[in-house]
């Protein structure tokens, strides 16, 4: 019997149908990933399947026995509470036992204890060390704690001093802790460093209990899920097999569906012609088409489209002297702790950099000193001239929660000036798949994805030359994902990024500025991908030197030296930046194949037409033209494995 089964269920809210009669069924150790538009209702069916909310029709089975625990994507916790309590929580059997021993382990590491005090407290701690390994609770202690430090939660902290990401880590800990037979995720990886995804990869990859997550991690979900389920027009479609094997079905499905749409559409069209023929179409003969008529018409409009997407333009503004910025010895620190140590590196416009690094590293105190937000504490900052910075914050704190949607992307005004030309702004919002009536909506009616998606119109509406994003592709859709990868790609402008999205940054950036240790921060040539290929090469040269390889994030005993010779190194990585392919050399490299092939084949017919006699005699054919036309090929042919080669130079270097 399945875990859980979902028959028939149906939710709307107001006009739009969220679930129209749509079926789920989980079985036990399924990794399932629940994709889908923004605004569709994925976080909804989570909430329905975990109990949260009653659904409009239809009925959830659960299998008796089956514990579940969901994320969601906004937590409710005690703000009193402290970390440790909070996940232990998950665990009410253990909970008050894990707790005692919390606090008496946090009182004896506290200062100034008397003698008698502390052997007070040593004999408690002592007493329920020994209850926790009767009851079974000692191997959940250490669980608790291995997966606090996982997360970067201090077992100490207060839940009502967190920010949003931090809680959300604490709920995902909370989650992980009980173990249960289903585990519902929603967005886990938002407001996770690269360390964090990865290690959250692993561990869900080893779960033998059944997960079902919305995700639109892409390497996640190729590494994790077992099958893709994606919730399209209020129902649910399921798609076994990685995220690639889903990418590929579904493109035939659309195609499929674009035909069938199509053929019907005529016929109606053809139908309704005939109705309006007056007498003809009103004879008792014809009533049973008349009833087909009606019978079209009616699945006409219960057919629900696939929604539009997005259409997202950047107006790159006047153009921004060749330096954008050069950091020289550059070092930043917060009391005793560097954030930035010694940094050199060179910003230059249309560079795509890529700021990489662990929650905490000091990667939006590196953005400000780029900026000139910040003064350095040390070297020198040099930025250029004519910069017009558009900025995207990932805590979404540019958005008023009461203003309306219009107001947030063009205040006072119905007409946004871009490139020259006017645009209306409920035109503009369509753009982003926002529908006329919601125009005039609070911005705290928006989902999570759609709250990004309005951020990005906010950024977009006026011209720039520097865009700095800060965590874009929180709760976007993968279709969104990609179309941003593709414009970042082909803007002429610079772009300053961080995201902890691997396949997104490997997509976008041309170079990296990665978190190693202790404040330091190296170039590297790529995106994430080219980091951990170069690290890995590194680690080989210092084994096959004899040398122990040290890991990335922790400081060379050798100090100065080999810390100045990766840096050189990175360097030379860094000015070899320039030849790594464009996205738009990338698509031309990929299709210079096909052109050659294309080329020669179509030389080889005009060859074998000028060798054959009945060529000349044939009234019309213009045999000079075929001979002029044969001779350009030559030159076409050479000219594409010119660049074939150069460009496979480059990729090669």
């Amino acid at each position: 019997m399945s875990l859980l089964t979902l028959q028939g269920g149906r939710l709307a809210f107001g006009h739009v149908a969220l679930l129209d009669d749509a079926a789920l069924s989980i079985d036990a150790g399924e990794r399932i990933a629940l994709i889908g538009r923004n605004g569709t209702g994925k976080s909804s069916l989570l909430k329905a399947l975990a109990g949260q909310i009653a659904l409009d029709d239809g009925r959830i089975v659960r299998r008796n026995g089956c514990t579940l625990a969901h994320v969601a994507q906004e937590p409710v916790f005690d703000a009193a509470q402290s970390v440790h309590q909070a996940v232990a929580a998950a665990l009410p059997d253990h909970a008050e036992l894990i707790d005692r021993h919390q606090r008496i382990a946090s009182a004896l590491a506290g200062e100034a204890l008397s003698i008698t005090d502390q052997e007070s407290l040593t004999a408690a701690l002592a007493a329920v060390q020994t209850e926790l390994e009767t009851t079974g609770a000692w191997t959940v202690t250490h669980r608790i704690d291995s997966i606090l430090s996982k997360l970067g939660l201090a077992p100490d902290a207060i839940i009502g001093n967190l920010s949003g990401g931090t809680r959300k880590r604490v709920a995902l800990g909370r989650a992980l802790v009980a173990e249960p037979d289903l585990l519902l995720l929603d967005e886990p990886t938002n407001h996770l460093d690269i360390e964090s995804i990865s290690w959250l990869e692993d561990l869900l990859a080893a779960r033998r209990e059944a997960t079902l997550l919305i995700t639109h991690d892409r390497r996640l979900m190729d590494r994790v899920a077992t099958r893709i389920i994606e919730l399209d027009r209020g129902v649910l479609r399921s798609y076994p097999g990685s995220f690639a094997a889903y990418q590929r079905r579904k493109a035939d499905e659309l195609a499929q569906e674009a035909v069938v749409n199509a053929k019907f559409d005529r016929l109606l069209a053809q139908e309704e012609v005939w109705i309006r023929q007056g007498v003809e179409a009103r004879r008792t003969r014809n009533e049973g088409r008349v009833r087909r008529l009606e019978s079209l018409r009616r699945a006409r409009e219960q057919r629900r489209e696939r929604v539009g997407r997005v259409r997202i333009e950047i107006d790159s503004g006047e153009r921004s002297g060749k330096l954008v910025a050069e950091l020289t010895g550059v070092g930043k620190a917060w009391g005793n702790r560097w954030v930035v140590r010694e940094l050199d590196c060179v910003v230059s416009r249309g560079d795509r950099v890529g700021l990489i690094g662990p929650n905490g590293a000091g990667k939006t105190t590196l953005i400000k000193l780029i900026l000139g937000e910040l003064a350095a504490d040390e070297g020198q900052v040099r930025r250029g001239t004519q910069l017009e910075v558009a900025y995207f914050d990932q805590m979404r704190e540019q958005l008023d929660e009461d203003a309306s949607l219009i107001d947030t992307i063009s205040p006072g005004s119905d007409w946004i000036e871009m490139g020259g030309q006017r645009t209306h702004v409920m035109s503009y919002l369509g753009r982003f798949l926002f529908a006329p009536e919601r125009a005039r909506s609070p911005v705290k009616s928006l989902s999570g994805g759609e709250r990004n998606r309005l951020l990005l119109a906010r950024l977009f509406a006026r011209a720039t030359n520097l865009l700095v994003l800060d965590e874009p592709t929180n709760d976007l859709d993968i279709e969104t994902l990609e179309l941003l990868e593709e414009l970042l790609a082909e803007y002429s402008g610079t772009v300053l990024l961080v995201s902890h999205d691997r396949a997104f940054l490997d997509a976008v950036v041309t170079q990296s500025i990665a978190h190693e240790s202790d404040g330091r921060w190296l170039e590297y040539a790529g995106g994430y991908s080219d980091i951990v290929a170069a690290r890995e090469r590194q680690a080989q040269a210092s084994a096959a030197q004899g040398a122990a390889p040290a890991p990335a994030s922790v400081p060379r005993a050798a100090g100065e030296t080999t810390q100045a010779a990766s840096t050189t190194e990175s360097r030379a990585a860094n000015r070899s930046s320039r030849s790594r392919l464009s996205y738009k050399e990338q698509r031309e490299l990929e299709a210079l194949p096909a052109q050659i092939d294309a080329l020669e084949a179509e030389q080889a017919q005009l060859a074998a037409r000028l060798s054959d006699p009945t060529t000349y005699r044939e009234a019309g054919t213009d045999a000079r033209a075929l001979a002029e036309r044969h001779a350009a090929i030559e030159t076409e042919l050479a000219q594409c494995l010119v660049r074939w080669e150069a460009l496979e130079a480059r990729t090669a270097g």
